[in-house]
């Protein structure tokens, strides 16, 4: 384990050392502003990642994107990562949501003592009683269980990596318990193109960024089905886009309400990551398939090597709303859309869109 830290959680510090653990697309994209903004940034990649890092180090670039690293990033190995830690004062954590155990297991308990924690993963654990854990729940809970004090603190909204890279102007959430944290986080990582909004809404943050990767996937749907109906290469249809997006809406403000997040200002961050995520990425390609007709065994042999983590999310919610509805805290027909998209993942079904479960009528 590293040498704990001696300043104060939430100090405002000039410059930051701030090591990135985790070398895939988004945690390395953090780079950027975080070293513009004059800090110094140590890179560190995963057991996955050795290529990655091999190739940064020739190359001061990541082999998937189109602009060099900022000057002065350095780069580890992860058996080097003791080394990185050395005078760390905020760790981003950059893993995907299959790296959520590998980050409990083998990161946290060598973080140094009062640092602050930054992470990227996106995802929901779906629990037996019919719950919603968050990542940085689970993560606290190993936290405690080793008694280790950390400041434990998440970013959120629409954001993709490739265009934080090019400096596209964005907007994210970062959240989390210590507000001083939240306000030295805010101080390291803003830019003239990264703004960055803090709350304490771990909950209602997490949760939206998890559940617009499962409604992102329905929103493509439309795009497949229209492409088998009229050419792969005829123009896009925006009205069946536009109302599974807005169905989309209308199920996550019920999941959040589920999930007891504190204000509406978290649905905005998931809907705008909403917004950004059907019209790029993993998770439009693996909808666009299905609704092409596709199964989903399919969708991921033509896919193969795709991490696709809206799979994921999208069966877990669907098992933990399944659970609630039978114990009485929801209502099944509520959820029609997220229903569908359960059955054609888990149960091969054909896309099927159920518009008329879309509609309502007001007295």
């Amino acid at each position: 384990s590293s040498p704990a830290k001696t300043y104060n959680q939430g100090e405002q510090i000039s410059m930051a050392v701030i090591t990135i653990i985790g070398s895939g697309m988004m945690g390395s994209a953090l780079a950027f502003p975080a070293r513009e903004n004059g800090n110094e940034v140590r890179l560190v990649g995963t057991h996955l990642d050795r290529d990655i890092i091999d190739a940064c180090r020739k190359t001061g670039r990541h082999p998937k994107f189109e602009k060099d690293f900022p000057s002065g990033v350095k780069y580890y190995q992860f058996e080097e990562v003791s080394e990185a830690l050395i005078g760390t004062d905020i760790v981003i954590g950059g893993v995907s949501s299959f790296g959520v155990d590998w980050f409990a297991e083998k990161v946290l308990p060598v973080l140094p003592e009062n640092i602050i924690v930054l992470t990227v993963t996106k995802g929901l654990i779906d629990m037996p009683d019919g719950k919603l854990m968050t990542y940085p729940e689970f993560w606290q809970k190993k936290l405690d269980e080793i008694g280790k004090k950390v400041s434990l603190c998440a970013v959120g909204g629409p954001c993709t990596s490739y265009e934080l890279v090019a400096h596209d102007q964005t907007e994210v959430s970062f959240c989390g318990k210590d507000t001083a944290a939240l306000a030295t986080l805010k101080k390291a990582m803003t830019t003239e193109y990264y703004h960055i909004s803090t709350t304490t809404d771990v909950v209602g943050i997490e949760s939206a960024v998890a559940l617009k990767n499962g409604y992102a996937l329905g929103i493509a749907l439309t795009i497949g089905l229209n492409q088998k109906a009229f050419g792969i290469d005829s123009v896009l249809h925006f009205n069946s886009q536009a109302a599974v997006f807005g169905q989309s809406m209308k199920e996550m403000y019920r999941l959040l309400q589920f999930q007891n997040a504190l204000t509406l200002n978290n649905l905005g961050v998931g809907i705008g990551d909403l917004y950004v995520t059907v019209y790029g990425g993993r998770t439009r390609l693996v909808g666009i398939l299905l609704g092409r007709g596709l199964d989903i065994d399919e969708a991921q042999k033509e896919l193969a090597g795709v991490t696709l983590e809206s799979l994921v999310v999208a069966k877990r919610v669907a098992r933990a709303v399944k659970i609630s509805a039978k114990k009485g805290v929801l209502d099944l027909k509520d959820f029609p859309l997220l229903m569908h998209i359960d059955e054609i993942l888990t149960e091969k079904k054909p896309v099927n869109i159920p518009w008329e479960t879309f509609t309502y009528s007001e007295n």
